[in-house]
């Protein structure tokens, strides 16, 4: 059975590929000579992308880049046998924390985005840190 901090670890796994969604939306439904989204040069396309397209992309990103510290986290809290309450706690605190990142980024909010990265940082770091 999966505890909560694995169920956690899932939904952080998940949560670049729901940004890379958000961002590829202006291009479902559309042809690819009509500016649907182009499978052939995706990179491409999405960095012609704008307004909250361009940051739900960035948002994917920064998902990718944050995903390596909470992994790190949770395996040394795991090699250290800490409390699993605890555990939980940070990884729940951690995916809350990058859900609201991800709405603040694709909202534009810049300053309670970085605000929201640092706690998000916080519970990563913690996480090394548990007993």
């Amino acid at each position: 059975m999966m505890t909560l901090a694995q169920l956690c670890l899932l939904v952080a796994c998940l949560l670049p590929i729901g940004c890379a969604g958000l961002a590829k939306s202006k291009g479902f439904g559309k042809r690819r000579r009509d500016g649907g989204f182009d499978n052939h040069q995706p990179r491409e396309w999405l960095a012609g992308l704008q307004g909250w397209q361009a940051r739900a992309n960035a948002a994917q990103a920064n998902s990718w880049e944050a995903l390596p510290v909470f992994i790190a986290g949770l395996f040394v809290a795991h090699q250290h046998q800490a409390a699993q309450a605890t555990v939980d706690a940070l990884a729940v605190a951690f995916v809350a924390c990058r859900l609201v990142f991800i709405g603040l980024y694709v909202a534009d909010k810049a300053s309670l985005r970085s605000l929201v990265w640092i706690a998000g940082l916080g519970a990563c770091v913690a996480l090394f840190f548990v007993r």
